[in-house]
């Protein structure tokens, strides 16, 4: 079957993501992390739309924010992209970074207490720091944490993508029926998943995200609801030097409708973007 315009795009520029994030690893972590940073914020994001997508955001959330901090943002937020990208495929060097501090928050006692009784657990954090972070400085404590992820459309850089998350932790589960039968065991034995819920879900329900429509996956609800699991946010959040974090752990939330549980989720979430408007991931076509 011939190659197709798409698939020659995305091939080439499979090859190509792969090529810089190879010569980027060949450097200190204290430089790849920053370089690929700049990167993505001035190289990447102007060709692949970033920018705009930024811009469209920040008008229809945020319509009176000023100018100069809405250009700040367009290359502050790709800036924060390209350190997690190359931070997820630093493997050992970045789980060290990201457990480098002693977790924080008031939730941490609600884990400890699941974790001795064997109770499930739904982490839940967004495109937030580096969202994998937290993900790492939880195994390092201990707790055995699972994570779901959504497949790229992109098959060869989902292959490589995967490996790179699977060595900062096992298990991983893709998103949809292939993962559904292995997620739900780990889930029923006890483990904690880690998943992320702030992107647009076309079948999710219509909830608020900045005081704007944003139709919301209610997964990690359902979940907690049919196996009493605890649902807790979690959050990396990038400290100023660029390379270390603090990892937040919030109180549980409690159990109720699916609906009012995702919407507090959506609400923790908001509240920490609010503070740190550059570590969010605002190239997302989030509202719909």
């Amino acid at each position: 079957m011939a190659e197709t315009t798409k698939s020659r795009t995305e091939r080439w520029r499979n090859i190509a993501l792969r090529g810089l994030i190879g010569l980027l690893l060949a450097l200190p972590y204290r430089l790849r992390v920053p370089l690929c940073g700049w990167v993505m914020a001035y190289v990447i994001a102007p060709i692949a739309g970033y920018d705009k997508r930024v811009r469209e955001n920040l008008a229809l959330i945020m319509p009176d924010l000023p100018e100069a901090e809405v250009r700040r943002l367009m290359r502050a937020v790709p800036r924060n992209v390209g350190r997690t990208l190359i931070e997820i495929y630093s493997g050992a060097e970045f789980v060290a970074r990201a457990t480098a501090e002693p977790l924080k928050g008031e939730g941490l006692a609600a884990l400890d207490a699941a974790h001795a009784s064997g109770r499930p657990v739904i982490l839940v954090t967004g495109h937030f720091g580096n969202y994998d972070a937290s993900r790492a400085a939880l195994i390092a404590r201990g707790y055995r944490v699972g994570a779901l992820y959504r497949p790229m459309g992109d098959a060869d850089f989902n292959a490589h993508y995967v490996k790179a998350i699977s060595r900062i932790g096992t298990p991983v589960f893709p998103r949809g029926r292939a993962g559904l039968a292995d997620m739900v065991r780990f889930l029923r034995s006890g483990g904690m998943l880690g998943l992320l819920m702030d992107q647009h879900i076309g079948h999710g329900a219509e909830l608020t995200f900045f005081d704007h429509p944003a139709m919301t996956a209610l997964s990690a609800a359902e979940l907690a609801l049919k196996y009493d699991a605890l649902v807790v946010p979690t959050y990396a959040v990038r400290r100023e030097g660029g390379l270390d974090f603090d990892i937040i752990i919030e109180p549980p939330i409690p159990h109720g409708t699916p609906e009012a549980m995702t919407q507090a989720l959506n609400d923790s979430l908001e509240k920490l973007i609010r503070q740190h408007m550059d570590q969010w991931f605002w190239i997302h076509r989030r509202w719909k």
